[in-house]
């Protein structure tokens, strides 16, 4: 009996690039007769014509399996919410913009069959700014110091896995999961393949500013208490060199009354320096804070407006 692989692909406004990613995966999968596959659409209530052109696409084809949010739930529920709809016995998530490349496919089932229960593609290369590729390195080399448990680097959850590490996921209760966390926090075996990542050569990339802070912020408050640690410690360390400067101040005034004049270059280095490292200090407990508040909502991943061949 043929397996069922289910091939994965959130979009948002990708009007430019659907046709050619449901192509790309046909053709490949039209060279691996011993599978069978769906290939599910995530859609964020794009604005272009994306879902029209899905709608097409599973009107002509059964395997095309669509699910049409009612708005833009972000990068991480939606994917997520994705991931749990599948029903192969592999999940292999890969982006709509074609900059995970679908080649690689043959590849990640390979090893799935050798035995592995995940298998991750890690960029080495990217065709993207190398500005852009550089600050996503330091990104995870910082995590990797202080997080709880180790992030696979330059992985942005392109890959394949397995359906007991879907069924674990299922079981986490999460309203706004870190994927590329919680699968690393799983532990199942894991085999990663490199690759250069492609420029996209349609449409415009969505991410932006907020949405990359968001993973970054998300990756750290989910798998480290290090910053809260450090903010302690760091805390603690400067409310005792405050008091010494205090008792130094006190003393010298006390043996030189007369000569001893406060100067206010002091005050003011000493009220702007512990005022900033305050400020950054209470921003951290916010991200926590935040993350705390997200939690205890538990509102649902995602509110679905429509899906289509799913019966």
């Amino acid at each position: 009996m043929k397996k069922l692989i289910s091939v994965l692909m959130p979009c948002y406004n990708e009007a430019d690039n659907v046709e050619h990613a449901y192509r790309e995966v046909r053709q490949i999968f039209e060279k691996l007769p011993q599978y069978e596959y769906e290939h599910i659409f995530i859609d964020n209530a794009s604005e272009d014509g994306t879902v029209e052109l899905l709608k097409k696409l599973a009107a002509s084809d059964r395997r095309v399996k669509v699910i049409v949010n009612t708005r833009n739930f972000g990068h991480i529920r939606s994917p997520y919410h994705g991931i749990l709809q599948a029903h192969g016995e592999a999940v292999i998530c890969l982006a709509s913009d074609l900059q995970d490349p679908p080649a690689l496919i043959p590849e990640f089932l390979r090893k799935w069959e050798e035995g592995y229960k995940m298998v991750r593609g890690v960029k080495t290369q990217s065709e993207e700014s190398f500005l852009m590729f550089a600050v996503r390195r330091t990104y995870y080399k910082l995590v990797n110091q202080v997080s709880d448990i180790k992030l696979l680097k330059n992985s942005t959850g392109f890959g394949l896995y397995d359906r007991c590490v879907v069924e674990e996921l299922r079981k986490i209760d999460d309203p706004y999961p870190y994927f590329r966390g919680l699968v690393s926090d799983i532990g199942f075996s894991s085999f990663e393949i490199e690759y250069t990542q492609p420029a996209r050569k349609r449409g415009i990339t969505k991410n932006n500013f907020y949405t990359l802070y968001d993973m970054a912020m998300l990756g750290i408050t989910n798998h480290s208490k290090v910053p809260l640690r450090l903010a302690t410690m760091l805390g603690f360390g400067m409310s005792i060199i405050s008091f010494l400067i205090a008792m130094g101040y006190l003393i010298a005034k006390l043996i030189f009354w007369d000569n001893f004049t406060l100067g206010t270059a002091p005050i003011i280095i000493g009220l702007f320096f512990f005022g900033s490292v305050q400020l950054f200090f209470i921003g951290i407990i916010g991200e926590y804070i935040g993350a705390i508040h997200t939690q205890v909502q538990k509102r649902p991943l995602v509110v679905e407006k429509e899906r289509i061949n799913f019966d």
